[in-house]
């Protein structure tokens, strides 16, 4: 059974930056997909990044130049790097993986699910 465990939420202004991190467990093969997506109160969840095991990427236009997806396959973790935040980031934003080696930006085709970490960003 895959685990996904965030860590890096947290409170930051207005243009600040914030790095989030979900570390997976219990899987073998690197050839998978990872995600970040995110849902604010009373929203429903929007992806917001996709990363392929070939290092494809793709990003929600909403934070397109501003948030970079990127992964560590030998630690099992994979980064979300937030610059120039605006309160409208603010959610609790989660890690997801699935079994198929295909991009998808559909919360639906995701299997495995993190906890998620809170980001709250000031005005």
């Amino acid at each position: 059974q895959v685990q996904l465990v965030e860590s890096g939420g947290g409170l930051v202004q207005t243009g600040g930056s914030l790095r989030v991190s979900c570390v997976a467990s219990g899987r073998t093969d690197t050839r998978y997909t990872m995600a970040w997506f995110r849902q604010a109160p009373g929203k429903e969840r929007d992806y917001v990044a996709v990363n392929s095991y070939i290092n494809v990427s793709i990003y929600a236009n909403s934070v397109k130049g501003r948030f970079i997806i990127s992964r560590d396959n030998p630690k099992n973790t994979i980064y979300l790097q937030m610059n120039n935040l605006k309160p409208e980031d603010t959610a609790v934003y989660y890690c997801a993986t699935r079994n198929s080696p295909g991009i998808s930006s559909s919360a639906s085709d995701f299997e495995f699910w993190g906890q998620g970490t809170q980001v709250t960003v000031s005005s």
